[in-house]
């Protein structure tokens, strides 16, 4: 049985990642924050009470500022791959925790690494090390971006992912380590947290129809984006590990869509003229703008096969739907309590 930890593991890619590598037969390990309230939501439904019967899901409190922490988890866990998830990945709230999102999202990533160098210098095992970049490094570059793209980066997020990336490369060259960089383009999913553009508009435009809200404020609806489903972006995760030579992976649909697009798309799943219920906040805009992101994951495709399987308009249907679903039961439960009140 193959061993494998994943940093992030509460979170959206997280969650998919779990259930993809739980499916292929791993022992699963994660690293979760110590939180007075559970955070586990997206992956209660894989986790059982190991008290009742051996599970191959085993999480570990940690976290990516903390080294003994992530050294003691490797040695416990002895993971033949290791997928770095965990990062404070927003990149509007970067600009107010830069601080924070550098510790974690760049440091982070070298404390992992460092641990992982130390733990395969004296146990002579071979472990392999994905990290998990974003489509934020290129930044300003200009579209399509690709491995070759210079990057741009334009948030305080994407400078410390940028870093993470280089630190990966030097620690693959310098130690002869098995690591490899995904740079995952937009990637969404009905598990998507509602603070991100896509799910906080599906969310909103199911609430508007059923008459729960009236108004959805947003930013630049300008920013285009390469959107593809966080459920195959893991598979290629899961792919690269698997490939014979670590490397530098651009993961992206190779279409692009505005935010205005995306508002189109789910106003016709729902019959809904959008234009009467969004407007424009000053404040959901960055510092500095991202305008155009659309990836060229040639390398990927013929490296290891990978593409992606879901449309732009299957992606845009399934978080309507489940976002649709969770307003219905929300205003079913809203009714019920004006009956009882009544």
């Amino acid at each position: 049985m193959k061993s494998a930890l994943i940093t992030g593991i509460t979170g959206q890619d997280g969650s998919y990642l779990c259930e993809l590598l739980l499916s292929k037969g791993y022992e699963v390990h994660g690293v979760v924050r110590r939180s007075s309230s559970f955070n586990t939501g997206r992956i209660d439904h894989l986790y059982s009470d190991p008290h009742e019967h051996k599970n191959r899901l085993v999480l570990h409190y940690g976290d990516l500022n903390d080294s003994s922490v992530l050294r003691r988890i490797i040695e416990t866990s002895c993971p033949e791959e290791i997928y770095n998830l965990g990062a404070q990945s927003h990149v509007k709230v970067s600009f107010e925790l830069p601080e924070y999102t550098a510790d974690a999202d760049a440091l982070g990533t070298l404390r992992l690494l460092e641990a992982v160098r130390d733990h395969v210098q004296h146990t002579g095992r071979k472990v392999r090390f994905y990290q998990a970049g974003s489509s934020e490094m290129f930044g300003a570059a200009k579209p399509p971006q690709s491995e070759a793209t210079p990057f741009y980066p334009r948030s305080p997020y994407a400078v410390a992912k940028v870093a993470a990336h280089w630190w990966a490369i030097n620690y693959r060259e310098a130690y002869d380590l098995f690591v490899t960089n995904g740079i995952l383009f937009n990637h969404e999913s009905p598990r998507r947290g509602e603070t991100f553009v896509t799910r906080k508009i599906t969310r909103a435009l199911t609430r508007i129809k059923l008459g729960l809200q009236e108004k959805l404020f947003l930013g630049n609806l300008d920013a285009k984006r390469d959107w593809g489903f966080a459920g195959d972006y893991v598979e290629a995760m899961w792919m690269m590990l698997q490939h014979s030579e670590p490397g530098d992976f651009v993961v992206a649909t190779n279409e692009s869509y505005s935010v205005r697009e995306f508002l189109n798309e789910a106003g016709n799943c729902l019959d809904l003229d959008w234009q009467k219920h969004v407007e424009i906040d000053p404040k959901y805009f960055r510092p500095t703008e991202v305008d155009y992101l659309l990836g060229d994951a040639t390398k990927a495709r013929n490296a290891f096969g990978w593409k992606p399987r879901t449309s732009f308009k299957q992606l845009v249907a399934m978080m309507v739907t489940s976002d649709l679903r969770m307003a219905q039961d929300e205003k079913m439960l809203a009714s019920e309590r004006e009956q009882v009140t009544v």
